[in-house]
């Protein structure tokens, strides 16, 4: 069984990005990400509508940073304090050393390269420091361009679970991508 402990947070850079702790202070950030409509796109969750749903969002990220049950970074341009994106683990399962990513961006800065840059050390905490033996991705078989980043950085495509997902009044295809610590 792993033992993740997230104490103290750790800061993860990249050539032109910093990954931090999420403050009191991105909170107008994550509710614009949250908002926005091509961000959310296929995250099948409510957008965000007041200060009030990005706080609560953020208060369960801190729970789970709390609790070592999930990290969340935020993703800020080197020398910026706000937010472009986030991406972290979650839904972690310690009994099979296996966790899901979740990652989002910002559309102003889609096709500059970022996410595939933070890809990079994340999952190099993942299977270092955290010591998973996988990382599942859950993605809306729409969404090609995640897809495409997942596949760039050695996932496999695991499962194609159809209509396994009730939101907003549909039934929703799932597809699992994975990637191994070998």
């Amino acid at each position: 069984m792993i033992y993740p402990n997230f104490s103290p947070f750790p800061v993860l850079t990249t050539e032109r990005l910093v990954l931090r702790e999420i403050t009191r202070n991105d909170a107008s950030d994550i509710l614009r990400l949250r908002s926005h409509e091509r961000v959310m796109k296929y995250i099948d969750r409510p957008l965000a509508k007041t200060m009030d749903d990005a706080l609560n969002l953020m208060e369960i990220i801190a729970t789970a940073l709390t609790e070592n049950k999930g990290i969340t970074w935020g993703i800020s341009l080197k020398n910026t304090e706000g937010l472009i994106g986030t991406i972290g683990f979650w839904r972690i399962d310690k009994e099979n050393h296996r966790s899901e990513i979740g990652y989002l961006l910002d559309p102003d800065y889609f096709g500059k390269g970022y996410m595939s840059e933070v890809f990079v050390p994340v999952i190099h905490y993942g299977f270092n420091t955290m010591k998973l033996h996988s990382i599942e991705a859950n993605v809306n078989p729409d969404n090609k361009e995640s897809i495409t980043l997942l596949i760039r950085n050695n996932f496999v495509k695991e499962a194609h679970f159809k209509e396994n997902y009730y939101y907003n009044g549909k039934f929703l295809d799932s597809v699992i991508y994975s990637r191994l610590n070998h």
